[in-house]
């Protein structure tokens, strides 16, 4: 076979960790069929390309992939009339059997041979004021629609996930499969040492202990309630004596992206114990996983929701949500809330701090939980679906 798979999102928070973890697994169990990845010639870097030797449809192939990986950059932007036209021409002059675009689209497409794609959520959906006016919105869904009509298979990264893409666009329940997702290979490589440690200290100032949220910092994250459950918690704290340092410590977007946080942290009267510290790198991120008492994470809606897994692949206790896709991700794993009550989720906090048995029993769980997920076998899950549709 000859597959293509569209890059262009590769460096994108979600869906670009679910492209660079699917070629690389891809790529160690499959050295027979062709695979020609399409995005400009940046993106090349997240799989040390060597940019001086690319060439279009398969003339040189990658430095650190199988041979029958191949670069074609295509730096057309996905929503231009523009790459309607090229992404077709180039999936012409490939003579490709099937094309996987990694993500859900709503701008039309051409495209000679069958495609895949991958749903990672319906959040446009469900939040339409993302979308600008009422006619842009009306054919946003229209359009999402007949793209999905038009897949050959459509791989949802969960059963909730495929539920909604069933119920709500009424796509034959026999073309939606469930891939699941994965964590980052580099979030399985252990604990943090002394050396990690003491990083933490000099570039982050990080000596006290902390609940940790990670991940962006949109409306549907929910972060506003996690300040809102924190400051509670202080405040329940206090009465016990107990961790008098405590501080959040919060990864995600620039805060000056989303002044009605600081409003809540000043509501809240925690000031001094809430830190916002921006995007770090995967490196980084694994050692705050590690260091943290507590992962918190009560989003309102998820498609699958990496995080949590991250931080049980770290042995860090979770609490998290008991909607969407949550239950489903973590099992057993985790303490469920309500995520619209934030003396729930401050209940839940309180008593994974406070006790230790439960910590204990959460840390063993989500080793567990996080081993039932790896991107081999999304990869061969996604592979079978290449062949159903050649054959």
């Amino acid at each position: 076979m000859k597959i293509a798979i569209d890059i262009r999102r590769v460096t994108d928070f979600g869906v670009g960790t679910y492209i660079r973890n699917i070629v690389r697994a891809l790529a160690a169990i499959d050295c027979e069929n062709q695979y020609f990845l399409l995005g400009p010639s940046d993106r090349f870097r997240e799989f040390d390309f060597d940019t001086h030797t690319t060439a279009c449809c398969g003339d040189s192939a990658m430095a650190d992939l199988p041979p029958n990986f191949f670069p074609v950059p295509f730096d057309y932007q996905e929503e231009s009339a523009r790459s309607l036209m090229e992404f077709d021409r180039v999936l012409r002059h490939i003579d490709c059997d099937v094309v996987h675009i990694p993500h859900l689209f709503w701008y039309p497409r051409r495209a000679h041979c069958p495609y895949v794609i991958t749903v990672h959520d319906l959040l446009a959906f469900y939040q339409p004021e993302d979308n600008g006016s009422q006619i842009k919105r009306l054919l946003h869904n229209f359009f999402t629609g007949r793209a999905l009509e038009k897949a050959a298979r459509i791989l949802a990264v969960s059963k909730f996930t495929r539920n909604e893409i069933i119920r709500i666009y009424r796509v034959p329940a026999e073309k939606v499969s469930v891939v699941y997702n994965a964590i980052d290979e580099r979030f399985r490589r252990g604990h943090s040492g002394p050396a990690d440690r003491e990083m933490m200290v000099h570039r982050y100032q990080v000596t006290y202990p902390n609940p940790l949220y990670a991940g962006n910092i949109k409306p549907h994250k929910n972060v506003n309630r996690i300040i809102e459950a924190f400051s509670a918690l202080k405040a329940e704290l206090e009465k016990d004596g107990r961790y008098p340092d405590l501080k959040l410590v919060i990864i995600g977007d620039e805060l000056s992206k989303h002044p009605d946080l600081r409003r809540t942290v000043i509501k809240g009267a925690v000031q001094n114990d809430v830190r916002f510290l921006g995007f770090v790198p995967i490196d980084v991120l694994r050692v705050f996983y590690d260091l943290a008492k507590v992962f918190v994470f009560p989003s309102l809606y998820e498609g699958f929701g990496l995080p949590p897994l991250e931080a049980m692949a770290h042995g860090t206790p979770v609490v998290t949500s008991n909607v969407t896709s949550i239950p489903e991700v973590v099992g057993s794993a985790a303490v469920l809330v309500n995520p619209e009550n934030a003396f729930e989720i401050m209940r839940a906090i309180h008593r994974v701090l406070l006790d230790q048995s439960l910590r204990d029993e959460l840390k063993e769980r989500g080793y567990h939980q996080a081993q039932q997920f790896s991107w081999e076998e999304a990869a061969r899950r996604t592979l079978a679906t290449y062949r159903d549709i050649v054959q």
